[in-house]
């Protein structure tokens, strides 16, 4: 299929429910208060108040913010008339999620293994130089956030060597879903906006089967506009170069796209049947903007609990004429005026000191309960983010058990990424085959995950040395269970230091067959 040419609305209709989602999501994860008005209004004059609490027939507005909403946001209220500065406060706890997803997938890295000796270095080389394992540490954490992300494979010849991996939002694409399964993608970007005559510049790039499209539009802010030759602005001039007549290349890579989609979580539970994935943000929000309000609410309280002091007007010391009357509090001696002195029946008189409560328990204790339903709402452990614990060193073991909930979720995870990181190596390796030249050959790697927990070493020390007293483990099995992550060869040469190191002989195989194995006579 080739790119749109009419004059087409842009982002398509059909992914306006996806469009207000990543909207809203993106404004947590960013965690910009004017961003989070703009979503829920709260920059208009009057909040936003309607009968339709999902948002799918409500539409956006030039200023920002959906129109009719039935749930009361914190963040959909405008600043009072009057007040001079805004006062919400932002609690990047999202931000916090979707890192802390990250983190639980590839802050130890998976191992990608293929079946050649030459494709597994070339394979390992890649991924080093182009730093693709702090690629998905970036894609773990924009998936989290928006419910999935792209994974596209390219290349620079005049940058470098080797294939290169970005990771792309959602809220970027136009997918073409076929069985679950990407079948088409289009990716879209914005060059140029002239904000005098509203005239918007979008590059579109389109991956399908074996080929890649490029084109540039001349357009409106809503509208796609007419097709003008890549030539026209620099940013995609380069491309005009490798096009052919219809418009694109091959990509060399015969199976498929030279793009993978990885889904956070499914199935959707906002828009069902849909083939994208879920945020961790979904259900939350109400939550996570009540967790601003309350640390608001907490701050208000510190600005309102400020001592103030209110004096009798006979305490202002006159200035000169025209100029108001001053408080000097350093002053010790005040002259007694007629009726000046402090009495039950004149109070006025006295110095007053203003000073209200900060209710710190309360608004701690609502805070911690907010956190802990929005990160068991998001599917977490609230020990992943350093809440809850006692101070006390647990074995790995313990860490496994309070964090269940996280690792369950963190598994979960894992199934959608394996496919995409077998589909990485094999893209890769194609595109290093067919642009670079190198004698490789594609194909899928066999991924294995970490563990996810550092096991103890004082307790994987005293297990050992247990089994190595009874005579339960050998030298082979010690070395490997302490480094799970080594191949053969790193292996055997441990081993051949350790018995170096220790003065341990092997016994020549030929003794031990005259040893054990009788003879053709049948002695012993």
């Amino acid at each position: 299929m080739p790119l749109p040419e009419r004059n087409q609305e842009w982002p398509p209709p059909a992914i306006r429910q996806e469009m207000r989602l990543y909207d809203q999501h993106g404004a947590w994860y960013a965690g910009d208060p004017d961003r989070l008005a703009d979503v829920y209004g709260g920059n208009q004059a009057t909040p936003r108040v309607g009968m339709d609490p999902k948002g799918w027939d409500r539409p956006i507005t030039r200023a920002g913010g959906y129109l009719g909403r039935m749930i009361r946001y914190f963040w959909a209220t405008p600043t009072p008339a009057g007040q001079s500065r805004a006062t919400k406060l932002h609690i990047p706890i999202a931000a916090d999620i979707a890192a802390t997803s990250a983190d639980l997938l590839f802050s130890e890295p998976p191992t990608l293994k293929v079946k050649g000796k030459k494709g597994q270095q070339r394979l390992d080389a890649v991924m080093h130089e182009a730093g693709v394992y702090g690629t998905l540490l970036e894609a773990a954490e924009m998936g989290a956030a928006y419910g999935g992300v792209y994974l596209r494979v390219g290349w620079d010849t005049t940058m470098a060597d080797y294939p290169v991996v970005d990771a792309l939002p959602p809220d970027a694409a136009v997918p073409e879903f076929n069985s679950g399964r990407l079948k088409a993608v289009t990716f879209w970007r914005v060059v140029h906006e002239d904000d005098r005559s509203g005239e918007v510049w979008r590059h579109l790039e389109r991956h399908e089967k074996g080929r890649v499209l490029h084109g540039l539009y001349q357009g409106d802010e809503d509208h796609l506009g007419m097709q003008i030759p890549l030539e026209e602005h620099p940013s995609t001039e380069g491309f005009a170069e490798i096009v052919d007549e219809n418009g694109g290349f091959d990509s060399g890579y015969d199976r498929g796209l030279l793009v993978h989609y990885v889904p956070n979580m499914r199935p959707h539970r906002t828009i069902r049947g849909t083939a994208v994935g879920r945020s961790d943000y979904a259900g939350v929000e109400p939550l996570m903007d009540a967790l601003d309000e309350t640390w608001t609410s907490w701050m208000r309280d510190l600005r309102l609990g400020k001592a103030r002091i209110i004096v009798p007007e006979v305490y202002l010391t006159t200035g000169a004429r025209g100029q108001a009357a001053s408080w000097d509090p350093d002053r010790e001696i005040y002259s007694a005026l007629s009726g000046m002195l402090p009495s039950p029946n004149n109070p006025n008189n006295m110095i007053t000191l203003s000073q209200f409560n900060i209710r710190v328990t309360e608004h701690a204790d609502t805070s911690k309960s907010l956190i802990s339903q929005i990160l068991r709402g998001a599917g977490y452990s609230v020990q992943s983010f350093g809440e809850g614990g006692d101070g006390q060193a647990r074995t790995a073991t313990e860490i496994h058990m309070q964090q269940n909930r996280s690792y369950s979720t963190r598994g979960r995870k894992i199934g959608y990424w394996t496919p995409g990181l077998a589909w990485l190596s094999e893209a890769m390796l194609a595109v290093d085959h067919e642009v670079f030249g190198t004698k490789v050959v594609a194909e899928r790697a066999v991924v294995e995950w970490p563990d996810g927990v550092m096991p103890d070493p004082e307790a994987m020390g005293r297990t050992l040395d247990m089994l190595n007293r009874a005579q339960a483990v050998s030298l082979d099995t010690k070395i490997r269970w302490v480094h799970p992550d080594w191949d053969e060869a790193q292996v055997q040469a441990e081993k051949e230091r350790l018995r170096d190191e220790l003065g341990l002989t092997v016994p020549d195989p030929a003794t031990l067959m005259e040893t054990f194995i009788p003879d053709a006579t049948g002695e012993d």
